[in-house]
């Protein structure tokens, strides 16, 4: 059975120098260790600041949780970076694709507009929506063994997506207009194996994206392609999940290959 797991903000576990000490807990996560009743003598996983992993047994709980050290754990995260830009979905469909893609790697998320979504929150309830995706983000690595909570950027417009594009090693654009011919393994060729690699995976919302769109997705980085998820036409929220375990397997995660061991934990 797997160890209930906490993030730490701002808190080192290598820096304290008793054999036992209080976690400094999030509100939430707080909560959460309040609501699971913890007993001394019970052990949970920690993942501090620094990103490091930590089997630690529970001397008391109460206010505050006082843990010792049992063991440093051997956390992995894969040996590259996949950041998924996904255009705004309806309702609650995209805390589905941040929740799930979360559990098959996601390292982090860009929220963006295009011209055929239908959701387009701004100012006050855009932030309000991030704020509820970072949340999602953090306990689906919490309940999935993460050893990193991806970051959730603020929502973007199809220009400020272009923007960041430019930075990555890789660019998949999945399409539904794109030939079946068009693989997810020609798009990744070059950075299959590299360690270290900066993937981005692009998925439109319910409409699907433009013709103009596409074009300008590819023309924002060299090394971008469009690739094909088969003959049959996917939800977005499918489609988001499903390209990117399908990219993560192509680089060698998701039992393709090794995984390497989180920063911090080499």
């Amino acid at each position: 059975m797997s160890l209930h797991r906490f993030f730490l903000d701002d808190q080192v576990l290598s820096a304290e120098e008793g054999r036992s000490f209080a976690l400094r807990l999030s509100d939430a996560d707080a909560h959460h260790a309040r609501v699971l009743r913890l007993a001394p003598g019970e052990h949970i996983a920690v993942v501090d600041a620094a990103g490091d992993c930590f089997e630690c047994e529970v001397a008391r709980a109460g206010d505050d949780v006082v843990v010792s050290i049992a063991s440093r754990e051997g956390g992995v995260e894969p040996a590259f970076r996949l950041t998924l830009f996904q255009a705004l979905v309806k309702g609650d469909k995209m805390e589905t694709v941040v929740r799930h893609a979360t559990e098959v790697g996601a390292g982090a998320f860009v929220p963006f507009s295009s011209s055929r979504c239908v959701s387009r929150p701004d100012g006050a309830k855009a932030a309000r929506k991030r704020d509820r995706w970072a949340a999602i983000a953090r306990s689906a690595a919490m309940q999935s063994g993460r050893c990193a909570v991806p970051e959730v950027a603020p929502v973007a417009t199809f220009q400020g997506a272009l923007e960041r594009l430019g930075a990555f090693d890789a660019v998949v654009v999945f399409w539904e207009e794109a030939a079946f011919a068009s693989t997810l393994h020609d798009a990744l060729t070059h950075v299959e194996g590299v360690v270290g690699a900066n993937v981005a995976v692009v998925v439109g919302p319910e409409g699907g994206l433009s013709e103009d769109e596409v074009a300008s997705l590819l023309a924002a980085n060299g090394a971008a392609r469009v690739a094909s998820l088969g003959p049959t036409i996917l939800r977005a929220e499918t489609a988001a999940v499903v390209g990117l375990a399908l990219a993560s397997y192509e680089l060698g995660g998701m039992g393709a290959g090794p995984l390497w061991p989180a920063e911090g934990n080499a």
